[in-house]
């Protein structure tokens, strides 16, 4: 696997109706198409060419920030000069994170109980799924870095995982959004402006769990949170010239600014 045949996507257990709200947030032209019981985000350009950030990077960041506007987990899937990984994002909950070298060894210090997050935050056999989940991360001569990342996504098909024909990890990102764009049900999701946006995410909110937090003071007490975190967030962000973190520092500090708006309006309704 060499540079050229760098490559992401995103996993969201989720609809493509709940998740484009959340996939808005971005800022970025995606390609959504449905993956059975999950949607799969595909990026039409390349973000990480050109900047300080390499492909995981990217895709962690947004991973990231559309677990922090919606209610679901979402995984991050990369591929790049030969490595793999994945990142699991749930919220405001410790992300988990693996990464194979291109001979499908464990690269840099990979995290020892991923897997087992992994398998609990995606409802998968604490038992079964979790021992083959597990074996992905032992040696094992015939299985390269792709062939790995490969296993866990046979793995999530028992957690309602379809992938659409041809949108494979590892394949070149050209390839991947030719593939995303010809998928059944396929759509692109662009940018449409922070006052669609806010009303998107407020809907995305008020048809979650999370739905009682929109007023009173659980609401202002979440909102002056989120601005604390997301406004340093974002300027680290900015220093670092960081795309993906500063999309979810931006959420953030759009759902505190949006949350202690609609707690005040409610209020004088």
């Amino acid at each position: 696997m060499s540079q050229t045949t760098a490559g992401g996507l995103l996993l969201c257990r989720a609809d493509p109706l709940a998740a484009r709200p959340a996939a808005h947030i971005l800022r970025e032209r995606l390609l959504l198409a449905p993956a059975g019981e999950w949607s799969a985000l595909v990026p039409e350009a390349k973000p990480w060419l050109g900047g300080a950030e390499s492909v995981a990077e990217v895709l962690a960041g947004w991973g990231a920030a559309v677990a922090l506007s919606s209610n679901w987990p979402v995984l991050s899937l990369w591929w790049e000069e030969g490595r793999t990984g994945f990142v699991l994002s749930s919220g405001f909950r410790r992300s988990a994170a693996y990464e194979w070298d291109a001979a499908g060894r464990p690269h840099g210090e990979p995290d020892p109980g991923a897997m087992r997050t992994l398998a609990a935050r995606l409802g998968l056999d604490p038992v079964l799924d979790l021992e083959e989940l597990e074996r992905l991360t032992r040696p094992d001569a015939a299985a390269d870095g792709e062939a790995r990342l490969l296993g866990v996504i046979a793995l999530l098909a028992r957690a309602g995982l379809a992938l659409p024909a041809g949108l494979t990890p590892g394949e070149p990102a050209d390839r991947l959004r030719e593939a995303a764009r010809v998928a059944p049900g396929a759509e692109r999701v662009e940018w449409a402006g922070w006052r669609d946006t806010v009303r998107a995410e407020l809907a995305v909110v008020e048809d979650s769990p999370l739905g009682p937090w929109l007023r009173g003071p659980k609401a202002r007490l979440a909102g002056a949170a989120q601005l604390a975190a997301g406004a340093p967030l974002m300027l680290w962000a900015a220093r670092r010239r960081s795309p993906g973190w500063l999309a979810a520092g931006t959420v953030l500090v759009t759902h505190g600014a949006a949350a202690l708006a609609y707690d005040r309006a409610r209020r004088r309704t």
